[in-house]
């Protein structure tokens, strides 16, 4: 009986151990994506699991950027994190400082022996999440820069011509002024107020936002985005919110649903905000570059990015880490990146999958979807337009935000409020820094 037992056993095992060598390896990618976004980020997912057998890529929602982050932190210190964390870019410095944390990229294709050729990727957008001497810390996969977004009806109701020239906040002011004159209730909103109106205005005029190359150069830096140009700006949008023209809607993207309702006439955002602008708005819109103050030397410079890329977790299997460097390989590749850009509006992290998509005709076909490749690449970064590298920034743009909001209010000027940043901020920076010495 024993042996008819053992060899009922021993056979059960022979038939199991094919089937357990044609097992897929999971790979597990947590992200922040939602609505369109989130349907598509699943469109790339099946399409890879799809192309091949070795591998499955479990894509799991987290939350938002910062849900996400803080998900992949606590996953982490309980033993359990995914294999794939998407993080968004304010948190670059972070995941940096993560000692043991995460493997970098350019170490996990060269140990899988993936092809990998780090110069395939747009130089303003690679920059943000390389080292010094150009090795990749993490994947660039959703980098956006902020543009303006026009809605035309709205304009033509005004009595605008909706191809007016708005490359100025000063040609943007006088078209508020009309727009409110005319009983627009909404002419302006904003998404991302610290982002657009801080971060990038600093960079597209050429300022710094940070000592220290923004941060790239040291630890040890200081934030001064209270400069006259950053107070200046501030101050302006404060004083169209006391007069109606300028409405806030929230920090984040709470402005969206309005302006694809078609409730507000002009609204900054994302680059990504085609995805859900095209499928939703009613009206004729248009994209044009985000606006500069004419007159201030060098501007327009370049925008940065903001979006979010892929790190590695720390800890998995040598299989795993395969898995990862084929599907970043399959996310990287010309046709799934133009698709990608051309779907949500977000850049194309490679120059191959912008030539693509040029030579598609989509650019023609969809006039200014172009605009923010050309905002991210017309001139060479400087070291106060290639990025923001800060430690505990996601909670110093909290402060950011509450200070902005007291503009917005009435209750503080810019001068006053934008100090009050600077010094709350870097009370945070000098923590972080005795951190991570």
């Amino acid at each position: 009986m024993r042996k008819l037992i053992l060899a009922a056993m021993l056979t059960s095992a022979a038939l199991a151990a094919p089937m357990q060598a044609l097992a897929a390896t999971e790979i597990e990618f947590w992200h922040a994506f939602t609505g369109r976004l989130g349907e598509l980020v699943a469109e790339q997912v099946d399409t890879f699991n799809k192309s091949q057998s070795d591998y499955t890529v479990v894509a799991s929602h987290k939350g938002n950027y910062s849900e996400t982050l803080n998900a992949g932190i606590a996953a982490f210190r309980a033993g359990e994190q995914p294999d794939i964390l998407m993080v968004f870019e304010v948190g670059t410095a972070t995941m940096m400082a993560a000692k043991g944390a995460i493997k970098p990229v350019y170490e996990v294709m060269a140990d899988a022996g993936a092809e990998f050729d780090p110069d395939a990727y747009i130089g303003s957008v690679k920059g943000y999440y390389t080292t010094t001497d150009g090795q990749m810390l993490s994947l660039p996969f959703n980098s956006s820069t902020p543009v303006l977004w026009v809605n035309k009806d709205a304009l033509k109701a005004a009595g605008i011509d909706p191809e007016t020239d708005l490359s100025t906040w000063q040609k943007v002011g006088d078209v508020l002024d009309k727009l409110k004159a005319a009983g627009n209730d909404c002419p302006l909103t904003t998404a991302w107020q610290s982002w657009i109106h801080l971060e990038n205005l600093s960079a597209y005029h050429n300022v710094p936002f940070a000592t220290k190359d923004n941060g790239f150069a040291g630890l040890d830096t200081e934030l001064v985005f209270n400069s006259p140009l950053q107070v200046k700006h501030i101050q302006t949008m404060g004083d169209w919110a006391k007069d109606g023209k300028f409405v806030y809607k929230g920090r984040r993207n709470e402005g969206g649903a309005d302006f694809r309702a078609g409730t507000c006439a002009l609204f900054t955002e994302s680059s990504a905000g085609y995805a859900g602008i095209k499928s939703e708005a009613k009206f004729d819109f248009g994209v044009r570059p985000l606006p500069y103050w004419e007159g201030t030397e060098g501007a327009p410079q370049n925008t940065i990015i903001g979006g979010a890329s892929l790190w590695v977790m720390a800890g998995q299997t040598e299989e795993e880490y395969k898995g990862v460097a084929a599907f970043m390989n399959f996310l990287s590749s010309p046709e799934i990146q133009a698709k990608w850009h051309q779907d949500t509006g977000y850049l194309p992290i490679t120059t191959a999958a912008y030539e693509k998509t040029k030579a598609d005709g989509f650019y023609e076909k969809n006039p200014g979807t172009d605009i923010a490749v050309i905002q991210m690449t017309a001139k060479e970064p400087t070291a106060n337009s290639k990025g923001l590298r800060l430690g505990s920034f996601d909670q110093i743009r909290g402060i950011i935000d509450e200070e902005l909001e007291a503009v917005w209010s009435g209750d503080k000027d810019a001068q006053t409020a934008l100090d009050s940043a600077v010094e709350r901020g870097n009370q945070l920076l000098r923590r972080f820094e005795q951190a991570n010495r």
